[in-house]
């Protein structure tokens, strides 16, 4: 193993998230992302400063940095310092700015937590780990990391993977959208899933966009009111239907996702049975998302017919959340054991906190 670089206090990091700052202060505070190779130059050129990361994501705003400056703090206080010119923060916000200062070890177990999902909104989340990537390569692409930053986000993605490797902390889906949509891709390939929504609430939607995301085919919306079913099949490119001939279409669709305010049931077992039998018996998942329902539960007993209502959506999702947290201490214990194994922790006799 080459010799360690002592980086001692020179590493910081500044930030705010969704636990620390409502969503109109995060707006903001966040860099676009065409502005964000000026800001990492912005705040590696700060007086004594010498490498730079800035990360900003719809959840947060961090700004990672290595510094010859005699204490931590000043870092900070210079980084909270910049934070409020580059976004002009009148004085009784930028007194109000509640940030996360952190140095040195701290510093980089937060990193390895961000990388690994264990800091998300969304625990064990994956999309975190691109994002972190991608700003560590605008850093590194405009110039502003060296060796220090280079070798920290170099380990920061190894416990990454170690930790999507030997837990399933990112395993279950944690939202009724994301169960739909592993639902969906067991009973069908999604490139060729056909959806349509019986209704337009919001969680119908939500599922909805998240099949869309992961490359369902087209999308069929049918409401009462016809306006709102045309102004959603063109937020999801596909086409509206009027209520009243929704039936005609089922069989077109391998997934229904229904969330009408009816107070009986608009899916009913003899409907769907005629479906069936015109689609000869191909799957047929059915997300029953309104309450009341709007699926008669018999139509579960109909051969090829996978149905799910609001509750078992939310036991799994539920299910999918505990057993994250179950695998939260194994994930936390990888991360001591990475901090150690690359000098952040003190052992005896040490001359402080190295980066190996």
């Amino acid at each position: 193993m080459p010799e360690p670089t002592d980086i001692r206090s020179g590493l910081v990091c500044v930030g705010l998230n969704y636990k620390t700052t409502p969503v109109e202060v995060r707006e903001r505070l966040a860099f676009p992302e065409a502005q964000v190779p000026l800001a990492v130059q912005q705040v590696r050129g700060l007086p004594g400063f010498e490498e730079s990361v800035v990360l900003s994501t719809c959840n947060r705003v961090e700004l990672y940095a290595t510094h010859a400056l005699p204490s931590g703090k000043e870092g900070h206080a210079a980084l909270r310092q910049y934070l409020i010119e580059r976004f002009e923060l009148q004085p009784e916000h930028a007194e109000a700015l509640v940030l996360y200062n952190l140095d040195s070890a701290e510093a980089a177990r937060h990193l390895f937590r961000v990388v690994s999902g264990l800091d998300s909104m969304v625990l064990g989340e994956t999309e975190i780990f691109g994002q972190v990537k991608a700003a560590y390569k605008v850093a590194l692409d405009t110039g502003t990391t060296s060796r220090s930053l280079n070798k920290l986000f170099q380990q920061a993605f190894t416990v990454g993977k170690k930790v999507r490797n030997e837990t399933t902390i990112q395993r279950g889906s944690t939202s009724v959208g994301s169960v739909a949509v592993d639902l969906a891709e067991k009973v069908h390939d999604l490139k060729e899933c056909r959806v349509m929504l019986v209704g337009a609430g919001e969680m119908s939607r939500t599922c909805a966009q998240s099949l869309l995301s992961r490359g369902a085919k087209s999308i069929i919306v049918s409401n009462r009111s016809y306006d709102k079913a045309v102004e959603l099949a063109t937020e999801m490119k596909g086409r509206a239907m009027k209520f009243d001939e929704w039936e005609h279409a089922l069989h077109e669709v391998d997934v229904i996702i229904s969330s009408t305010s009816a107070p009986h049931f608009v899916i009913k077992p003899e409907q769907i049975d005629q479906v069936m039998r015109k689609r000869r018996w191909e799957p047929l998942l059915i997300i029953d998302i309104a309450v009341p329902r709007d699926v008669d539960p018999a139509v579960n007993n109909i051969e090829g017919v996978y149905l799910y209502d609001i509750d078992a959506l939310q036991a799994i999702a539920d299910e999918g959340r505990r057993e994250r947290l179950r695998q939260l201490a194994s994930c936390e214990r990888i991360i001591e054991e990475q901090l150690e194994k690359y000098g952040f922790l003190k052992s005896p006799g040490s001359g402080g906190l190295k980066l190996a």
